[in-house]
């Protein structure tokens, strides 16, 4: 009896550890990035190719969307979208700082969502 718990521990112990999902080497993702132009996207996408890891990074400027793939075992979206605000331009929940922001190009800046606290 006290082997075949034993068996049993471990044996769940081996499937919860296989079950743990593992990082994708193409993971997909899509998220808001604000701007305006050509000259936006030209800079929106230098930031996410940046970060070491991203695969592709295409941002469409008439939806304001960003497409990327990504190896999740060298960067994941926050990543990303930290290194986009970086350089003055929200991405998803991160957003870029008032001062970036402001220096801008005129023709870049476009309209913020207010700050959720």
């Amino acid at each position: 009896m006290k082997k075949l718990l034993i068996f049993m521990a471990i044996f769940c112990s081996v499937g919860l550890i296989a079950a743990q999902e593992k990082p994708n080497k193409n993971k997909k993702a899509e998220f808001a990035v604000g701007g305006n132009c050509e000259m936006c996207k030209k800079r929106i996408e230098k930031a996410a190719y940046s970060v070491k890891g991203v695969k592709s990074a295409v941002w469409n400027v008439q939806s304001g969307n960003m497409q990327i793939t990504i190896d999740e075992r060298k960067c994941s979206v926050k990543d990303v979208q930290k290194a986009i605000a970086k350089i003055g331009h929200d991405a998803g929940e991160e957003r870029a700082e008032n001062k970036t922001y402001e220096n801008l190009h005129h023709c870049c800046l476009y309209d913020r969502l207010p700050e959720q606290k």
